[in-house]
């Protein structure tokens, strides 16, 4: 069995017609739901292979988000390691300063279509809140934001630009007050109005369709960046990585590679360790459960209720993953890691201070599990899908870690 060649028509067949990657997927809805995610359903079916619909999105990608975003050779890091080379897809450099705004624009030109009058969603970095509020300006939408209590305090910078682009940010008390708390949250409101609004989910998960339409959206990642790493070397990488949280910049990044001779890594959080509530490496964990409408791999206790979750990253610190990444988990064909908060801060000072390039938390995972590979392989490459900025993270940072100095990065200068 090629397990390369096994990919080629793998994007006409996942997921299926109701949704599911193999055992994973599907819409588990409420009847008030139900025609809800069917409309969007049937909305995304008619206008996805439009010519109209396509090129508009083009347009706005190149016109207003700034796309395509650059492939980077990090020639500095990758001297510090040995001969394997360090590359970054840079969708820091993307409008808003991650990948967020690729769906999200494509989700608000889909409400447009439907003729809703508001986007609601959840976010947890706040880097799809913001897109979200980007997306709405510029469709004349109105956007609510759910965002948890913790995260709104340790994602400042984020709420003040929802905000300002005119979105009504609103906290969530409940819980953990985190990014899962957040998505409930959202889910109880869009139940209530849907008729006017659509859920603008920020990740590959949730009822179907949303796993398949966010990836689509997000897969100019990786289709831009096959193509620019050949332009610049002549080969494909020898591996590709990404973080994985939900799994939006990752099965962007991953999907067009699947079906190439390169090795995928999905790079989750370690967090502080092991234990229970010090996580939220699901892959790793995890089990087969269910959570917010769909089957997938789930930090769960012995009742099915989700456990709780930690990462440093508020992007990344959910109890569960999109359906995607498990069934190409089950299928052997993406390899997942985890990294540790402290692994994950290494790196992002690694990167500031050695690149110039200073990176979000939730990328920093990636980076982190790029210098761990080049460390262990004598020559190849590795390509990072950088999926945000860190500017939404530096406060909270140099509270915590000051600019570095625990690290000792001094001690990589030759």
């Amino acid at each position: 069995m090629n397990k390369y060649k096994d990919f080629d028509n793998y994007l006409k067949e996942f997921p299926s017609e109701d949704g599911y990657f193999g055992e994973y997927g599907g819409a588990y809805l409420t009847p008030e739901l139900v025609p809800a995610f069917e409309e969007a359903d049937n909305a995304y079916e008619a206008i996805c292979h439009s010519a109209q619909f396509i090129n508009e999105l083009r347009r706005i990608r190149k016109e207003f988000q700034g796309r395509p975003t650059p492939v980077y050779h990090c020639e500095r890091l990758s001297k510090l390691f040995g001969n394997c080379q360090i590359y970054l897809k840079r969708e820091d450099l993307n409008h808003t300063g991650a990948h967020k705004l690729n769906h999200c624009m494509g989700e608000g030109l889909l409400a447009k279509f439907m003729g809703k009058k508001k986007v609601i969603a959840e976010t947890g970095a706040g880097q799809h809140g913001v897109a979200l509020a980007t997306a709405a300006a510029y469709f004349g939408l109105e956007c609510d934001i759910y965002m948890g209590e913790v995260d709104i305090a340790k994602q400042h910078p984020n709420v003040i630009r929802m905000k300002m682009l005119g979105a009504n940010v609103i906290p969530v008390t409940h819980g953990l007050k985190t990014l899962k708390e957040a998505v409930d949250a959202a889910f109880e409101a869009y139940t209530k109005e849907y008729h006017d609004a659509i859920y603008c989910i920020g990740s590959c998960l949730g009822p179907h369709p949303f796993p398949k339409m966010v990836r689509d959206f997000q897969s100019v990642i990786g289709i831009e960046a096959r193509e620019q790493f050949f332009d610049m070397t002549g080969i494909m990488p020898d591996a590709v990585c990404a973080c994985v949280g939900g799994g939006s910049n990752s099965l962007g990044m991953f999907t067009p590679f699947l079906a190439d001779p390169v090795e995928i890594y999905g790079v989750e959080p370690l967090g502080r360790g092991s234990n229970v509530g010090d996580h939220a490496a699901t892959m790793k964990f995890g089990t087969k459960g269910r959570l917010h409408g769909f089957d997938s791999y789930v930090l769960q206790d012995e009742n099915g209720e989700p456990l709780p979750v930690y990462s440093i990253a508020s992007g990344l610190d959910y109890p569960g993953v999109g359906p995607e990444h498990a069934y190409l988990r089950d299928q052997g064909r993406i390899h997942y890691e985890a990294v540790t908060d402290e692994e994950a801060m290494e790196a992002f000072f690694l990167l500031s201070r050695f690149e110039g390039i200073i990176p979000a938390i939730e990328s920093s995972h990636a980076v982190a599990y790029a210098i761990k590979y080049a460390k262990e392989h004598k020559s190849g490459s590795i390509l990072v899908c950088l999926s945000g900025r860190g500017d939404k993270d530096i406060d909270y940072v140099y509270e915590n870690y000051g600019c570095g100095e625990q690290f000792n990065l001094d001690k990589y200068i030759k």
